[in-house]
């Protein structure tokens, strides 16, 4: 029977930086347009960290069930672990993409952005066929498409339109860049596990590009949205600050281009949702206050 810190556990991978940042992001690219409001902020959080949390434990469910986590370096997996039962997981998956659908629908109707409704369904099919159903396309090598449209294009410019009405390039911009990082933080955990998916038939992107082409598209990934941030500034100045995240990614990237594996490959995924979580906060602030 799995404590509650167990369960806790099981949800929180990635889960406030991929959840908190796009959001954050969006606000910010809103505020821009001089049209923040913290009403729709609030739900498009909790529906973000929610379809996260729905994330989490779909994933555990079905990965444990696969018998893919019978061999695991990360983190607590509670299916494949053995502390909680497989229906159980199953059930708090479900009940998160509820929570997360009935605060979406909150959303579209505050802002009245009715064409946000196939979006979040869309969102919520592809939580759960990412390692769900019979043929999972994160088996595939496509997680990183469903991460870098959702927890990134998705979640900023769906944050920026509930409260602006309206897109313009710097959001897009904005949502590229956290696109990226959200990417790479899935990029680095693919690339730790490679021995072990490759061995249970896992085809992610990371077994496909092999170890050395994973290294180098995880560096493409967190280098690209500073390039965004130089275009940004051409706009607004004081995006520039945003800079000062690159800091918390130097361990991560040590780790990556040293050739770090397994467990030595751990801190580098909480450096990289560390540095999202601190892009998304100072970029918004750069374009609210400045």
């Amino acid at each position: 029977m799995a404590t509650r810190a167990q369960w806790i556990e099981g949800a929180r991978p990635r889960t406030l930086p991929a959840a908190v940042a796009p959001v954050v992001a969006g606000t910010g690219a809103a505020a821009d347009l001089g049209e923040a409001s913290v009403g729709p902020a609030l739900l498009a959080l909790v529906v973000a960290l929610a379809l996260q949390v729905a994330v989490n434990y779909a994933n555990d469910y079905s990965d444990g069930v696969r018998g893919t986590d019978d061999v695991r370096v990360g983190p607590l997996r509670l299916t494949g672990s053995g502390v909680a039962a497989p229906g159980a997981v199953k059930r708090a998956a479900f009940l998160a993409f509820a929570v997360a659908g009935l605060a979406g629908l909150a959303l579209v109707v505050v802002s009245q952005a009715w064409w946000l409704l196939p979006v979040g369904v869309a969102a919520v099919l592809a939580a759960w066929f990412y390692t769900g159903g019979s043929h999972p396309y994160g088996y595939s090598g496509l997680g990183e498409v469903f991460v870098f449209v959702f927890f990134g294009l998705v979640a900023v410019l769906g944050t920026t339109y509930t409260q602006a009405g309206t897109l313009g390039w710097v959001a897009w911009a904005v949502a590229v860049a956290i696109g990226c990082l959200a990417c790479a933080l899935l990029v680095a955990n693919n690339l730790r596990d490679i021995p072990t998916d490759r061995e249970v038939g896992k085809r992610t992107l990371a077994v496909r590009l092999g170890d050395r082409g994973t290294r180098g598209l995880y560096l493409a990934l967190v280098s690209l949205p500073y390039v965004l941030v130089l275009v940004l500034a051409t706009h607004q100045p004081w995006v520039l600050v945003t800079l000062a995240s690159a800091v918390l990614l130097r361990p991560a990237v040590l780790a990556v281009v040293r050739g770090g594996t397994g467990r030595e490959l751990i801190p580098a995924l909480r450096d990289t949702g560390r540095a999202e979580l601190a892009f998304g906060v100072l970029v918004a602030l750069a374009l609210g206050l400045g």
